[in-house]
């Protein structure tokens, strides 16, 4: 407790403070002091006031993801060291009088950076509107009832109500709490949770040790809370810990190997220019103009707009998923997704409905039960913790009048007893009523209650009582027990009290299962990907389920036997298995890491607290709308239905994405490496620069053009029929392959110019520049499929960009923009031989697509 002048000199500076300091230990404050101060009151703000107050903190507000604002977006298009040279050299034009070349120069590369700005701010708002869909809530007091807002729209001074699964929203004073368990992790690093309640702290009290307090970025295990909200965003403990780190969410593998890739090309880019440029200096070429050109040259040759492409392509596909009832939160996410070839997930709401029924209330003996069904009732009705199926369940079945009882107090469902007891009063008579896993009640009950009314020892009966429960599991129902005893006392509910009861009966549930879901089950398999089944129920039921869902003979593994296991012997079992039954929490997230080990790309589907660290864990981890706060919060992906048929389109969906991904990998790697080639020969031997800087950076951007319509790309089937990962030799061979065959038609160009039409510097940058562009977009027709390319459609799309670039390029230099360039009309000859070059690329490309794809394992 504090000392009586501290806490007047803390009383005093709440009395003259604005609101509560940075540096004020709230925790050692008399929480009547804390509601003064915040100018609020047990029963919450008011609406207006709740308004001004998130008006007035917008700029210490944390955002739930990175983001730049537009104008950073816009910058960051320019933000190369290559852009920010080529801008430079347009200055340098400009001071020694080459108007028109910097000019040009200027308006491609800013077009070209407002062509990236504008698909990646397009992106991003695509995002921001898919994740508005799964938002997480605050259940808060305002104008007096509760109500569920925004968690972001939590102010100072609101009142959270608070329930198991909730997140935290802010830093906060408990007021009221019953048996409140607070997962601390994130901030203290203590893996057990932590046992919170209502008093007054000393200010030295360090942060693991506040028991009165709750804090951002933290969750409810179990229990019930009323806290009073008093510091947001910036101001709280987490908030100061992210302002001080700064950083973006870690890197996906995915992530990592685009910029891997960019980075070895970059370098591979910047090698062979600084190569070309010192050849055109050793031969006498003009310095300024062969600088222009290594530096367009860069630019034209490295993939500037691979980062732009992919969130395009990437936000389309998030798109295409949330019309299937699939939100993505993160989008790197989406190459796991579609790379999973097992899916975990628990047998509720995936093989059966997410609604749960009750088939019987039975006493010890099996037979039906008025009474077992009245104390169930009682206790489904009475619980004000855990909001779960099993609950609405019993109270929809249950037709008993219980006008008479009346609630005392409770003690919450936990992960550790798996029980649940109401204390409830009935004329004059206090009774404790406890519902849970049946071997979890069986364990405080020291007597049973047959059908004439009598209370026996249970002892005796324990292998009858065994027995029934096997029966039932045996059926495919889930068997709860039902215990009671007389509380004599005047004392709170405490687990203690779970001790000396009196064993009631069973009851059966069971969810119905789900239509179609073997047929389902099948298309998954088919798409290469293998559920396993995750539950806390026992053996017998998962069996049954199972079978009856269409796995023949499915190969179970039990909690109790994983915890003879040890980590080597899981891993080797875990592929094998089909359903893990009579599963712990804590044992989801060793299953998870175990067949990670195996070298398996896990997808794990959870929506309850104690699914989060096994999301965590996961490849790619999902969670349904539904699902607790801090299970959305976890999950990468969101499903809008739990249901397997929603996951298997998603999936579709995310290979699609990624499909179209890899296609722009390919065609930006396939023709940059080509051009390398060629321009590095063509500067060697000719006497001039084969394309002036300004023609380099047209062509660089009018092959972008066609790329930027892949994601609206139709895929083969054969390319989302199983799982595929980001492979960099896979790219760097197709890269090698099809590069060469592109630098193959550049040199024949080179030849057919020089040696048939003997072309002028002039006719030989128009014929190159016509040949590189047309087929650079023609070539993507081949390239973004392994069939041959007559046999597969492309989008509307795409097919009217490339032929619209193909169009323009053929006409450009008859136009006054051609001429300005430095392009002049060549001859129907050239027009001929370029058409015959063109049908010879096709079908060298299609020989090597062919053979390439026959040779890949």
């Amino acid at each position: 407790m504090l000392e009586t002048e501290g806490k007047d000199t803390l009383l005093t500076l709440l009395k003259t403070a604005p609101e509560i300091p940075p540096g004020l230990p709230f925790w050692s404050v008399p929480a009547d002091a804390l509601l003064e101060q915040l100018r609020t009151t047990a029963q919450g703000l008011t609406g207006a006031e709740a308004r001004k107050r998130l008006q007035a903190s917008a700029a210490s507000r944390l955002e739930s993801r990175w983001r730049a604002g537009p104008l950073l977006l816009l910058l960051s298009q320019f933000q190369s060291p290559i852009i920010l040279l080529l801008l430079f050299a347009a200055g340098l034009s400009l001071w020694l009088g080459a108007h028109t070349d910097a000019t040009i120069i200027l308006i491609i590369v800013i077009v070209s950076g407002l062509l990236g700005f504008w698909q990646e701010y397009g992106a991003e708002n695509a995002v921001e509107q898919l994740l508005a869909v799964v938002q997480l809530k605050a259940l808060v007091r305002r104008d007096g009832p509760e109500q569920e807002i925004p968690i972001e729209d939590v102010v100072s001074g609101d009142i959270v109500l608070l329930n198991a699964g909730d997140v935290l929203p802010g830093d906060c004073r408990i007021l009221e709490s019953k048996d409140l368990f607070v997962d601390e992790a994130a901030l203290t690093g203590e893996t057990f949770p932590a046992e919170k309640g209502a008093g007054l702290l000393p200010a030295e009290t360090p942060l693991s040790h506040r028991s009165n307090s709750l804090y951002m970025g933290t969750h409810v295990i179990s229990g019930t809370a009323t806290a009073l909200v008093c510091r947001t965003g910036k101001e709280t403990e987490f908030g100061a810990l992210s302002e001080r780190l700064r950083l973006r969410p870690p890197l996906t593998e995915f992530e990592r190997g685009v910029r891997r890739f960019g980075y070895l090309l970059m370098e591979v880019t910047l090698l062979l220019v600084i190569f070309i440029f010192a050849v055109n200096v050793y031969l006498h070429r003009p310095v300024l103009e062969s600088f222009l050109f290594a530096l367009a040259l860069a630019v034209g040759l490295t993939p500037q707009l691979l980062p732009a492409i992919i969130s395009v392509n990437l936000a389309h596909g998030a798109r295409r998923m949330a019309a299937n009832k699939v939100i993505v939160k993160r989008l790197a996410s989406i190459e796991n997704f579609g790379s999973m070839d097992v899916f975990c997930s628990d047998k509720t709401g995936t093989l059966t409905e997410s609604t749960v029924k009750l088939h019987a209330a039975l006493d010890v003996n099996g037979g039906e039960s008025e009474r077992v069904l009245l104390f169930a009732t009682l206790n489904a009705t009475f619980q004000s913790g855990y909001a779960n199926p099993i609950d609405d369940a019993i109270r929809a079945d249950g037709k008993l009048d219980i006008t008479a009882y009346s609630k005392l107090d409770e003690v919450p469902y936990d992960f550790t007893r798996k029980r649940l007891s109401v204390l409830v009063a009935h004329a004059g008579q206090r009774l404790v009523i406890t519902k849970g896993a049946l071997a979890n009640v069986l364990e405080v009950c020291a007597s049973m209650e047959p059908p004439d009314g009598s209370v026996n020892p249970i002892a005796p009966q324990n292998a009858q009582i065994q027995r029934q429960y096997a029966q039932l599991s045996g059926e495919g129902f889930r068997v709860l027990g039902i215990a009671y005893r007389p509380f004599e006392t005047d004392c709170p509910l405490t687990r203690e009290a779970e001790q000396g009861m009196i064993f009631a009966g069973f009851l059966a549930l069971f969810g119905p299962l789900k239509a179609g879901i073997a047929e389902t089950i099948g298309r998954l398999e088919s798409l290469g990907i293998a559920l396993k089944i995750i539950t806390g129920d026992n053996a017998l039921v998962a069996a049954r389920i199972s079978r009856q869902a269409g796995v023949s003979s499915p190969r179970l593994l039990t909690g109790a036997e994983m915890q003879r296991m040890s980590d080597a012997a899981l891993m080797a079992r875990a592929g094998k298995t089909d359903v893990f039954a009579e599963v712990e929490p804590n044992q989801k997230e060793r299953i998870v890491h175990a067949l990670r080990k195996a070298g398996y790309v896990v997808g794990y589907m959870g929506d309850g607290i104690n699914d989060v660290s096994a999301l965590h864990a996961a490849d790619v981890s999902i969670s349904v709308s539904e699902a607790v706060d801090v299970a959305k919060e976890a999950a990468d992906i969101v499903l809008l239905e739990k249901d397997l048929a929603v996951l298997e389109r998603g999936v579709i969906e995310g290979r699609t994405t990624f499909a179209n991904t890899l296609k722009y990998v390919f065609m930006a790697t396939s023709a940059n490496f080509g051009n390398m080639f060629s321009m590095a020969g063509a500067s060697l031997f000719l006497p001039f620069l084969p394309l002036l800087p300004t023609q380099i950076l047209l062509t660089n951007l009018l092959t972008d053009v066609p790329e930027m319509t892949i994601a609206t790309d139709s895929v083969d089937s054969e390319m989302v029929d199983r799982p595929r990962r980001w492979d960099i030799g896979f790219i760097r061979r197709f890269m090698v392959v099809f590069g060469l065959a592109n630098s193959a038609c550049d040199y024949l160009t080179f030849g057919v110019l020089l040696l048939l039409l003997h072309a002028t510097p002039q006719q030989f940058r128009t014929g190159w520049f016509m040949e590189n562009v047309v087929t650079a977009a023609l070539i993507v027709l081949v390239i973004r499929t392994r069939r041959p390319f007559y046999r597969s459609r492309p989008s509307r799309y795409l097919l009217l960009a490339t032929l619209a670039v193909v169009t323009l390029v053929l006409i450009f230099p008859w136009t006054p923009l051609g001429s300005l360039f430095g392009f002049k009309p060549l001859s129907l000859l050239f027009l001929f031989a370029l058409g015959l070059i063109m049908l010879f690329y096709i079908v060298v490309a299609e020989i090597a697509k062919r053979f390439f794809y026959q040779r890949q394992p």
